[in-house]
């Protein structure tokens, strides 16, 4: 597999183990692995606050799950920008809340290939909105 086919996987499939619905759990094992030890999360809300995977994690649980039924996101389309063994991506996903509720944000992602695979090192992301519109080229 090319370095541009696994980071395609890597950002597609990211999001997978994250969902959850009624009797259906997030798989948060599954997805630590995508990720680098020492990885922060930028989430949308501001002012900005970085985040540990764990302190992410953990707002999923005590908020997230406790406010929606359902979860899942998924990677719609991306851009890569690689030299050697770095890598940022912007990708577009559709995330669908409660089983009908559909919204959409943009992901950055900071990259690093180390011992033959690729890592996420830091994730930002913000909310989609008419203000802030998906571009066309990341729609997928």
């Amino acid at each position: 597999m090319s370095d541009e086919e696994a980071i395609r996987n890597l950002i597609a499939e990211h999001f997978e183990p994250m969902r959850w619905s009624e009797g259906t759990e997030p798989d948060w094992d599954r997805f630590r692995t995508d990720f680098l030890q020492g990885a922060l999360l930028c989430g949308s809300v501001r002012p900005a606050q970085a985040r540990t995977l764990g302190e992410f994690i953990e707002r999923m649980e005590t908020i997230a799950r406790k406010n929606l039924a359902s979860f899942e996101e998924h990677t719609r389309g991306m851009e890569i920008l690689r030299f050697g063994n770095i890598a940022v991506v912007l990708a577009m996903s559709e995330l669908l809340e409660d089983g009908s509720d559909i919204n959409h944000d943009i992901s950055g992602y900071l990259l690093v290939k180390s011992e033959g695979r690729w890592s996420i090192l830091a994730h930002a992301w913000d909310q989609a909105d008419e203000a802030n519109p998906v571009p066309d080229r990341l729609r997928g």
